[in-house]
């Protein structure tokens, strides 16, 4: 009678290293996805001395070229009014707030387009500034 043990040989494949690698995966997905930002529109934006923290229910961009972009989609200046009141009746915020971005060399008379177009729906407005460093 044999009552040893039988050693048999395991058909398993080794899977200790693909845990390391779904692990660096996941890492590199969620890094890339933090820098992933996909409602930008390049601006240079004035500084000042607070930062501006308000809930962005709407953002409308003003570029050099002083064409204007509610969210990131480009908009007229006569359909300013009608864009801006599309996303604000999507949203469900109790306070909405429209973040103006302009940029540095944008006219005084563009943002005050979109000042206007937002009092006309009863919005408060907020100008988006870059803090100032200081020296």
């Amino acid at each position: 009678m044999n009552l040893r043990k039988h050693l048999r040989d395991s058909k398993e494949p080794h899977t200790s290293a693909l845990n390391d690698i779904l692990f660096i995966l996941l890492f590199f997905f969620l890094i890339i996805s933090t820098l992933a930002n996909p409602n930008v529109v390049k601006l240079s934006i004035p500084r000042a001395k607070s930062d501006t923290k308000a809930k962005q229910t709407v953002v409308v961009s003003i570029n050099p070229e002083q064409q204007f972009f509610v969210g990131t989609h480009p908009t007229g200046i006569d359909s300013l009014q009608s864009a801006i009141s599309q996303i604000v009746s999507r949203s469900q915020d109790v306070e909405p707030t429209v973040v103006i971005n302009a940029d540095k060399k944008a006219d005084a008379e563009s943002i005050v387009a979109v000042m206007k177009a937002a009092r006309a729906l009863n919005l408060r407005t907020v100008l988006a500034v870059d803090k100032e460093e200081s020296k």
